[in-house]
């Protein structure tokens, strides 16, 4: 199987100047749509999974989901869980497998986020799983988790502090990105990616990335994004889809027909993300 550690997919996505997809699925038919477009177009990939994703299907069927999926593949892919406050579901998923999980604490203090994130990094070394770290909010409400506010930014020496004393994989800053629709087109503080990837080396993780334009994403990933979040364009995909193949066939009655075409609207949209990120090929 090649599941492989989320640090390594990366590090040689750093090396290569590309950006691995960082996708959020939300049940069987879009994890496997995703992970079919990393294999049709030879991508590495990172499924990630939100809380809510966690406990509506339940975490042992999740997983097991992952499990058989992942197995049909051959190119490199890791499992990740995605913005997670609570320190019992991240227990759960490191013992469970999972590859990497994102310890979101923003919410507490600095030096509060910085002590229980060195806990987690320790957890999840002794399983071989891997962390994403953040100290600063994302504005955009994501599967029930964040805030319409933007939070404030620390500054540099703060951010450099942490990562260095946390040991996190990934570091996920605040840049001016927002989870969810942009309302106008955001400004981004492209160097802020330069400065902690210059005094850290540790790759940087851009979340919000639906609505970016492609040049954005190219500056960002040619200074250290490596890993960039997609969620919100697989959902509007998935909505879509749905709504257009019932509203073209308003007395469709068998389901099959419907899931692929579905399942074709989220691997074009993977498709799309593969190609802008520079990761097709990479296998």
């Amino acid at each position: 199987m090649p599941v492989t550690s989320t640090k390594r997919l990366v590090t040689e996505a750093t090396d290569g100047g590309y950006a691995v997809p960082a996708i959020n699925v939300v049940n069987q038919l879009t994890l496997e749509a995703v992970l079919a477009a990393a294999q049709e177009l030879r991508s590495p990939m990172i499924v990630q999974t939100s809380v809510k994703t966690v406990r509506s299907i339940g975490l042992e069927v999740l997983k097991a989901m992952w499990d058989t999926t992942a197995a049909r593949v051959d190119v490199p892919v890791a499992l990740h869980l995605d913005h997670c406050p609570d320190r019992q579901v991240i227990s759960e998923c490191l013992a469970a497998g999972w590859n990497s999980v994102l310890f979101d604490a923003h919410e507490l203090s600095v030096e509060e986020n910085e002590r229980q994130c060195i806990e987690v990094v320790a957890e999840a070394r002794a399983v071989g799983a891997d962390v994403e770290g953040e100290i600063e909010g994302i504005q955009g409400v994501e599967d029930g988790i964040g805030s319409d506010e933007q939070g404030p930014v620390q500054t540099l020496e703060v951010a450099v502090g942490f990562i260095e004393r946390t040991g996190v994989d990934i570091f996920a800053p605040a840049i001016g990105n927002a989870h969810g629709m942009y309302k106008a087109q955001p400004t981004l503080d492209h160097q802020r990616i330069t400065d902690l990837v210059e005094a850290t080396g540790v790759p940087m993780a851009l979340h919000g990335g639906t609505g970016l334009s492609a040049d954005q994403f190219s500056d960002l990933i040619a200074r250290g994004c490596a890993k960039v979040n997609v969620s919100t364009a697989l959902k509007i995909a998935y909505m879509e889809a749905n709504r257009t193949y019932l509203t073209e066939n308003p007395s469709a009655a068998d389901p099959p027909k419907l899931f692929a075409h579905v399942r074709e609207a989220v691997m074009d949209m993977t498709r799309g993300h593969i190609r802008m990120f520079g990761s097709e090929g990479r296998v």
